[in-house]
Protein backbone atom coordinates (compact mmCIF):
# COMPACT_ATOMS: atom_id res chain seq x y z
CA UNK A 1 0.00 0.00 0.00
CA UNK A 2 1.41 3.80 -0.78
CA UNK A 3 1.76 5.59 2.54
CA UNK A 4 1.46 8.83 1.05
CA UNK A 5 -1.65 10.48 0.64
CA UNK A 6 -2.65 13.84 -1.54
CA UNK A 7 -0.30 17.04 -0.78
CA UNK A 8 3.05 14.82 0.17
CA UNK A 9 5.72 14.27 -2.97
CA UNK A 10 8.64 12.85 -3.13
CA UNK A 11 11.34 14.25 -5.48
CA UNK A 12 11.37 11.27 -7.75
CA UNK A 13 7.40 11.87 -7.76
CA UNK A 14 7.98 15.63 -9.04
CA UNK A 15 10.60 15.08 -11.67
CA UNK A 16 8.53 12.23 -13.08
CA UNK A 17 5.75 14.50 -13.61
CA UNK A 18 7.80 17.25 -15.57
CA UNK A 19 9.14 19.57 -13.10
CA UNK A 20 13.20 19.83 -13.35
CA UNK A 21 14.82 20.47 -9.65
CA UNK A 22 15.84 24.26 -10.59
CA UNK A 23 11.63 24.66 -10.86
CA UNK A 24 11.16 22.74 -7.57
CA UNK A 25 13.37 25.34 -5.38
CA UNK A 26 11.53 27.59 -7.18
CA UNK A 27 8.43 26.79 -5.97
CA UNK A 28 9.59 26.04 -2.29
CA UNK A 29 10.79 29.90 -2.49
CA UNK A 30 7.41 30.85 -3.13
CA UNK A 31 5.69 28.69 -0.65
CA UNK A 32 3.40 26.59 -2.95
CA UNK A 33 5.95 23.66 -1.77
CA UNK A 34 7.33 23.03 2.35
CA UNK A 35 10.19 20.88 2.37
CA UNK A 36 9.22 17.61 4.69
CA UNK A 37 12.61 16.04 4.55
CA UNK A 38 15.10 15.90 2.46
CA UNK A 39 13.32 14.86 -0.90
CA UNK A 40 9.87 14.80 0.46
CA UNK A 41 7.62 18.11 -0.26
CA UNK A 42 4.60 19.06 1.07
CA UNK A 43 1.96 21.01 -1.32
CA UNK A 44 1.61 23.78 0.83
CA UNK A 45 2.67 25.61 4.30
CA UNK A 46 4.82 23.11 6.65
CA UNK A 47 2.38 22.43 9.59
CA UNK A 48 2.70 23.84 13.20
CA UNK A 49 1.77 20.85 14.97
CA UNK A 50 4.93 18.88 15.54
CA UNK A 51 2.69 15.74 15.87
CA UNK A 52 1.20 16.10 12.66
CA UNK A 53 4.74 17.42 10.75
CA UNK A 54 6.56 14.33 12.71
CA UNK A 55 3.40 11.95 10.84
CA UNK A 56 4.00 13.80 7.32
CA UNK A 57 7.94 12.74 7.71
CA UNK A 58 6.91 9.20 8.54
CA UNK A 59 4.68 8.36 5.54
CA UNK A 60 8.00 10.43 3.39
CA UNK A 61 10.32 7.92 5.16
CA UNK A 62 8.41 4.50 4.79
CA UNK A 63 8.84 3.72 1.37
CA UNK A 64 12.32 3.49 1.53
CA UNK A 65 13.02 1.49 4.75
CA UNK A 66 11.61 -1.84 3.46
CA UNK A 67 8.93 -4.04 2.87
CA UNK A 68 9.36 -6.28 6.31
CA UNK A 69 9.85 -2.16 8.17
CA UNK A 70 7.02 -1.55 11.17
CA UNK A 71 7.09 2.01 12.67
CA UNK A 72 7.75 1.90 16.20
CA UNK A 73 8.72 3.51 19.26
CA UNK A 74 7.88 7.57 19.71
CA UNK A 75 6.95 7.45 15.72
CA UNK A 76 4.24 4.38 16.62
CA UNK A 77 3.29 6.67 19.47
CA UNK A 78 2.51 9.75 17.13
CA UNK A 79 0.64 7.44 14.67
CA UNK A 80 -1.70 5.72 17.38
CA UNK A 81 -2.10 9.47 18.50
CA UNK A 82 -1.18 8.85 21.65
CA UNK A 83 0.04 11.56 23.78
CA UNK A 84 4.04 12.72 24.16
CA UNK A 85 5.71 15.08 26.80
CA UNK A 86 9.79 16.09 26.27
CA UNK A 87 10.04 13.78 23.57
CA UNK A 88 12.05 14.72 20.34
CA UNK A 89 10.55 14.07 17.44
CA UNK A 90 13.62 14.67 15.58
CA UNK A 91 13.95 11.25 13.63
CA UNK A 92 11.34 8.51 12.37
CA UNK A 93 11.50 5.61 14.92
CA UNK A 94 11.18 2.04 12.89
CA UNK A 95 11.67 -1.58 13.33
CA UNK A 96 13.10 -4.01 11.06
CA UNK A 97 11.66 -7.68 12.20
CA UNK A 98 14.85 -9.51 12.52
CA UNK A 99 17.76 -9.86 15.09
CA UNK A 100 20.60 -7.32 13.99
CA UNK A 101 20.74 -4.53 11.54
CA UNK A 102 20.07 -1.63 13.27
CA UNK A 103 21.30 2.08 11.99
CA UNK A 104 21.02 5.44 12.36
CA UNK A 105 20.85 8.17 10.15
CA UNK A 106 20.18 11.73 10.07
CA UNK A 107 16.24 11.55 9.88
CA UNK A 108 15.88 7.84 10.51
CA UNK A 109 16.38 5.69 13.45
CA UNK A 110 16.18 1.83 12.34
CA UNK A 111 15.88 -0.76 15.48
CA UNK A 112 16.33 -4.38 14.48
CA UNK A 113 14.11 -6.62 16.94
CA UNK A 114 11.84 -9.67 16.66
CA UNK A 115 8.04 -8.92 16.36
CA UNK A 116 5.52 -11.29 16.91
CA UNK A 117 2.10 -11.63 14.51
CA UNK A 118 0.37 -9.96 17.16
CA UNK A 119 2.72 -7.07 17.62
CA UNK A 120 1.96 -5.05 14.28
CA UNK A 121 -0.98 -3.18 13.45
CA UNK A 122 -2.20 -0.99 10.45
CA UNK A 123 -3.36 2.48 11.41
CA UNK A 124 -3.86 5.08 8.33
CA UNK A 125 -2.12 2.71 6.08
CA UNK A 126 0.98 2.64 7.75
CA UNK A 127 2.35 -0.84 9.23
CA UNK A 128 2.89 -0.20 13.46
CA UNK A 129 3.62 -1.92 16.12
CA UNK A 130 0.34 -2.19 18.35
CA UNK A 131 -0.31 -0.06 20.82
CA UNK A 132 1.12 -2.67 23.95
CA UNK A 133 3.99 -2.78 22.19
CA UNK A 134 4.45 0.71 21.46
CA UNK A 135 4.32 1.28 25.32
CA UNK A 136 7.25 -1.41 26.23
CA UNK A 137 9.09 -0.24 23.60
CA UNK A 138 9.12 3.64 24.99
CA UNK A 139 9.53 2.34 28.44
CA UNK A 140 12.35 0.56 27.62
CA UNK A 141 13.63 3.63 25.65
CA UNK A 142 12.57 6.95 27.66
CA UNK A 143 13.17 8.41 31.03
CA UNK A 144 9.99 7.25 33.42
CA UNK A 145 7.83 10.38 33.27
CA UNK A 146 8.20 10.59 29.77
CA UNK A 147 7.05 6.72 29.02
CA UNK A 148 4.53 7.29 31.50
CA UNK A 149 2.89 10.33 29.48
CA UNK A 150 1.64 8.16 26.25
CA UNK A 151 1.26 4.80 29.26
CA UNK A 152 -1.70 6.59 31.03
CA UNK A 153 -3.17 8.27 28.06
CA UNK A 154 -3.44 4.48 26.03
CA UNK A 155 -4.96 3.10 29.15
CA UNK A 156 -7.35 6.51 29.32
CA UNK A 157 -8.56 6.42 25.94
CA UNK A 158 -8.92 2.42 26.31
CA UNK A 159 -6.69 1.60 23.07
CA UNK A 160 -5.35 -0.96 25.60
CA UNK A 161 -5.90 -3.09 28.91
CA UNK A 162 -3.22 -3.24 31.58
CA UNK A 163 -3.13 -6.73 31.09
CA UNK A 164 -2.11 -6.34 27.98
CA UNK A 165 0.73 -3.87 28.56
CA UNK A 166 1.84 -5.81 31.20
CA UNK A 167 2.15 -9.16 28.50
CA UNK A 168 4.12 -6.63 26.42
CA UNK A 169 6.53 -6.04 28.44
CA UNK A 170 7.00 -9.47 30.08
CA UNK A 171 7.68 -10.90 26.53
CA UNK A 172 10.41 -8.23 26.35
CA UNK A 173 12.31 -9.97 29.71
CA UNK A 174 15.25 -10.78 28.20
CA UNK A 175 15.63 -6.72 26.21
CA UNK A 176 17.86 -4.26 28.31
CA UNK A 177 15.72 -2.34 30.36
CA UNK A 178 13.04 -3.95 30.54
CA UNK A 179 12.83 -3.29 34.15
CA UNK A 180 12.35 0.07 33.79
CA UNK A 181 9.21 -0.51 31.32
CA UNK A 182 8.33 -2.95 33.99
CA UNK A 183 8.22 -0.12 36.28
CA UNK A 184 6.39 2.44 34.19
CA UNK A 185 3.78 -0.35 33.46
CA UNK A 186 2.93 -0.73 36.99
CA UNK A 187 2.89 2.60 37.79
CA UNK A 188 0.14 3.50 34.57
CA UNK A 189 -3.24 4.79 35.37
CA UNK A 190 -5.83 5.27 32.73
CA UNK A 191 -7.67 7.62 35.36
CA UNK A 192 -5.28 10.38 34.51
CA UNK A 193 -6.80 12.24 31.79
CA UNK A 194 -3.78 14.15 30.16
CA UNK A 195 -0.10 14.97 30.43
CA UNK A 196 -0.35 17.03 33.66
CA UNK A 197 -2.10 14.94 35.51
CA UNK A 198 0.18 11.92 34.13
CA UNK A 199 3.60 14.62 35.30
CA UNK A 200 1.39 15.63 38.65
CA UNK A 201 1.14 11.96 39.79
CA UNK A 202 5.28 11.25 39.44
CA UNK A 203 5.58 14.84 41.26
CA UNK A 204 3.50 13.77 44.23
CA UNK A 205 4.98 10.75 44.22
CA UNK A 206 8.60 11.85 44.01
CA UNK A 207 7.72 14.80 46.92
CA UNK A 208 7.30 11.91 49.51
CA UNK A 209 3.48 12.22 49.56
CA UNK A 210 0.53 10.19 49.78
CA UNK A 211 -1.04 8.76 47.14
CA UNK A 212 -4.22 10.00 45.80
CA UNK A 213 -7.19 8.99 44.92
CA UNK A 214 -7.60 9.59 40.57
CA UNK A 215 -10.57 11.69 39.80
CA UNK A 216 -11.84 11.87 43.42
CA UNK A 217 -15.84 12.79 43.52
CA UNK A 218 -17.00 14.35 46.81
CA UNK A 219 -20.52 15.93 47.68
CA UNK A 220 -21.30 16.25 44.02
CA UNK A 221 -17.63 17.53 42.69
CA UNK A 222 -15.54 15.17 40.71
CA UNK A 223 -11.73 16.57 41.35
CA UNK A 224 -8.63 15.28 40.12
CA UNK A 225 -6.94 14.18 42.98
CA UNK A 226 -7.99 13.43 46.70
CA UNK A 227 -7.20 12.49 49.97
CA UNK A 228 -10.54 11.30 51.86
CA UNK A 229 -8.04 10.81 55.07
CA UNK A 230 -6.64 14.58 55.15
CA UNK A 231 -9.95 16.01 53.86
CA UNK A 232 -7.84 17.73 50.74
CA UNK A 233 -8.81 17.60 47.39
CA UNK A 234 -6.75 18.75 44.19
CA UNK A 235 -6.24 19.84 41.21
CA UNK A 236 -4.03 20.28 38.11
CA UNK A 237 -4.99 23.36 35.78
CA UNK A 238 -3.38 24.10 32.36
CA UNK A 239 -2.33 27.39 31.67
CA UNK A 240 -4.51 29.35 28.68
CA UNK A 241 -2.15 32.06 26.88
CA UNK A 242 -4.66 35.07 25.94
CA UNK A 243 -3.36 38.29 24.58
CA UNK A 244 -0.27 37.58 26.46
CA UNK A 245 -1.98 36.91 30.02
CA UNK A 246 -1.60 33.62 31.58
CA UNK A 247 -5.12 32.86 32.83
CA UNK A 248 -6.11 28.86 33.99
CA UNK A 249 -9.37 26.78 34.22
CA UNK A 250 -10.94 23.52 33.39
CA UNK A 251 -11.41 23.27 29.43
CA UNK A 252 -13.70 25.73 27.91
CA UNK A 253 -16.82 24.66 26.83
CA UNK A 254 -17.09 26.01 22.65
CA UNK A 255 -17.80 29.66 22.96
CA UNK A 256 -16.58 29.83 26.75
CA UNK A 257 -15.28 32.84 27.53
CA UNK A 258 -11.62 32.21 29.71
CA UNK A 259 -12.81 34.84 32.26
CA UNK A 260 -16.14 32.84 32.83
CA UNK A 261 -13.94 30.06 33.64
CA UNK A 262 -12.03 31.44 36.01
CA UNK A 263 -14.98 32.87 37.83
CA UNK A 264 -16.71 29.25 37.52
CA UNK A 265 -13.50 27.71 38.68
CA UNK A 266 -13.82 30.35 42.44
CA UNK A 267 -17.87 29.18 42.86
CA UNK A 268 -16.64 25.35 42.72
CA UNK A 269 -13.67 25.83 44.96
CA UNK A 270 -15.71 28.07 47.33
CA UNK A 271 -18.33 25.35 47.58
CA UNK A 272 -15.64 22.47 48.40
CA UNK A 273 -14.30 25.04 51.20
CA UNK A 274 -18.14 25.63 52.33
CA UNK A 275 -18.25 21.78 53.12
CA UNK A 276 -14.89 21.71 54.82
CA UNK A 277 -12.63 20.41 52.16
CA UNK A 278 -8.92 21.96 51.57
CA UNK A 279 -8.34 22.75 48.02
CA UNK A 280 -4.77 22.98 46.19
CA UNK A 281 -4.29 23.67 42.44
CA UNK A 282 -0.82 23.89 40.38
CA UNK A 283 -0.55 25.05 36.76
CA UNK A 284 2.18 23.42 34.37
CA UNK A 285 4.62 26.05 35.01
CA UNK A 286 4.97 24.41 38.87
CA UNK A 287 5.50 20.62 37.77
CA UNK A 288 9.14 21.29 37.08
CA UNK A 289 10.25 21.27 41.50
CA UNK A 290 6.74 21.01 42.43
CA UNK A 291 8.18 22.38 45.74
CA UNK A 292 5.56 25.12 46.02
CA UNK A 293 2.48 22.63 45.73
CA UNK A 294 4.04 20.10 47.77
CA UNK A 295 4.21 22.85 50.45
CA UNK A 296 0.81 23.45 50.08
CA UNK A 297 -0.45 20.22 50.12
CA UNK A 298 1.76 19.27 53.49
CA UNK A 299 0.40 22.82 55.40
CA UNK A 300 -3.43 21.48 54.05
CA UNK A 301 -2.65 18.11 55.48
CA UNK A 302 -1.65 19.47 58.64
CA UNK A 303 -5.01 21.61 59.03
CA UNK A 304 -7.59 20.24 61.74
Amino acid sequence: MDPLRPGLSLRRDLLADGLTDAEVRVLRRRGVLSAVRPGAYLHGPEPDDAAVRHLLEIRAALPALGPDTVISHTSAAVVHGLPLWAVRLDRVHATRNRGSGARRSGVVQLHAAVLLPDEVAVVGGLPVTSVARTIADLGRMLPFEAALVPADGALFRRLVTPDALAAAVERGAHRPRNGDARRVVAFADGRAESPGETRSRVAIRRAGLPAPALQYSTSGFRCDFGWEEHGTVAEFRQEVVEHGRIKYGRCLRPGQDPGDAVFEEKVREDALRDRGLQVVRWIWAELGSFDAPAGRLRRAFARP
